[in-house]
């Protein structure tokens, strides 16, 4: 079975609508039975009263309908025995005044019964109707009605399954087409940035001073960017597989972020730092993917920093099983009823000011959620903003701690 996670999505997506469409037929024979049954019943009960009226009417001189019995206070029909419980005295009393008549269904001896009983000029008459023959027309109908749902239902998953294929078949052409652009774009892309970045290692040698940090700089952007495209032409060349986890510093990868950051946050007088104890801070994960995050963390706090403002990446281990990384700023803030809204793609905030939020927050949430970590936002309007993350830590030897 394939590993791929948008394989199991969309089958998942395909399994989902053939369900879908089995139960909404499924309800629709369920609902076409109910009526089918209602109506039957209904038919049968208005059939029985008509045939106990008619029975009254004629009296007992003539022989009554099969499954029939008419009672009256001098003779009943049809000869013979009465059936054991009939007649019914304690019914008499419920049509005291000439032409009342009273109609009730009641078990004697086992059977359903449908019972009438009228009064005519004081003569007080009883008839019975046995429901047996109609109840095994209610039993053969429902037994239909079980079979057609049956075979509705193994209708309905067939021509489902067909219908979600064609369904999610564009969306499958699509994602390959995606992958294909990706796994392209990133075969053509290595060859000019690893000639870019061998060129900027060649003028980092050359160069000294203030020029060499710079230059050594521009290396550490290039061969990120190269990581970055690595990252994703192995992506779609694995199809979507997890790639495995190692142990990872992200007390270096912090410093070494905010060293990255160092000439934008200069330029923009805005105070930079890193608070963190001199102890590893190891955790499982993925080296590149996790530089990327604290890139966007720290593009993010920049771009929301005016003049004058400070950063600050703290690291520290909450638990045992934990390593925390906070970034938090001095920026415009947002209210926090956005704090979950600023993790969804293209997000726009709710304090009415428009501001879009865009991938970057969007893709970080994935990646750490992809690490098993967590990650929150807290803040004010005016008064900054704090994101924490926090992820599983690890011994050196790789295992979880």
């Amino acid at each position: 079975m394939s590993t791929d996670p948008e394989a199991r999505a969309l089958r998942r997506a395909r399994w989902a609508i053939t369900a879908q469409i089995a139960v909404v037929v499924s309800l629709l024979v369920a609902v076409a039975g109910a009526i089918a049954y209602g109506m039957l019943l209904s038919g049968q009960h208005a059939d029985a009263d008509r045939t106990l009226a008619r029975t009254i009417q004629l009296g007992p001189g003539t022989t009554p309908p099969g499954c029939v019995w008419l009672f009256t206070p001098s003779a009943h029909a049809p000869a013979g025995p009465p059936p054991p419980g009939m007649p019914l005295p304690e019914l008499d009393a419920l049509v005291p005044a000439s032409g009342d008549v009273h109609t009730e269904r009641r078990l004697i001896d086992g059977m359903s019964h449908t019972i009438r009983v009228e009064n005519h000029g004081g003569v007080v008459s009883q008839a019975f109707f046995e429901e047996r023959y109609q109840i095994q027309d209610r039993a053969s109908l429902l037994f239909g009605l079980g079979v057609a749902e049956a075979l509705a239902l193994l209708a309905a998953l067939v021509s489902g399954r067909v219908l979600a294929r064609r369904a999610i078949r564009p969306l499958e052409d699509a994602l390959r087409r995606q992958r294909t652009f990706v796994a392209d774009a990133s075969h053509e892309l290595r060859a000019p940035l690893t000639r870019l970045h061998t060129r900027a290692q060649l003028l980092a040698r050359r160069a000294s001073g203030r020029d060499a940090a710079e230059l050594d700089q521009l290396v550490r952007g290039t061969r990120e960017l190269g990581e970055v495209v690595e990252d994703l032409l192995l992506s779609a060349q694995a199809c979507g597989e997890r790639p495995s986890l190692v142990p990872v510093e992200l007390g270096v990868l912090a410093e070494e972020a905010v060293a990255a950051e160092a000439v934008r946050a200069g330029e923009g007088r805005v105070r930079l730092a890193v608070t963190r104890e001199r102890r590893p801070y190891l955790v499982q994960g993925v080296p590149t993917a996790l530089r990327r995050v604290l890139s966007a963390l720290l593009d993010n706090a920049l771009g929301h920093t005016p003049p004058g403002g400070s950063i600050e990446v703290w690291l520290g281990v909450p638990d045992e099983h934990h390593v925390e990384l906070r970034v938090r700023d001095t920026g415009v803030g947002f209210p926090q009823a956005d704090a979950d809204r600023i993790f969804e793609r293209f997000a726009r905030g709710s304090d009415g000011d428009g501001r879009r939020f865009g991938l970057g927050l969007a893709l970080v949430r994935e990646v750490v959620t992809g690490h098993g970590g967590t990650i929150a936002a807290a803040a004010r309007p005016g008064t900054g903003a704090t994101f924490t993350l926090r992820l599983l830590r690890a011994d050196p030897t790789g295992n979880h701690a």
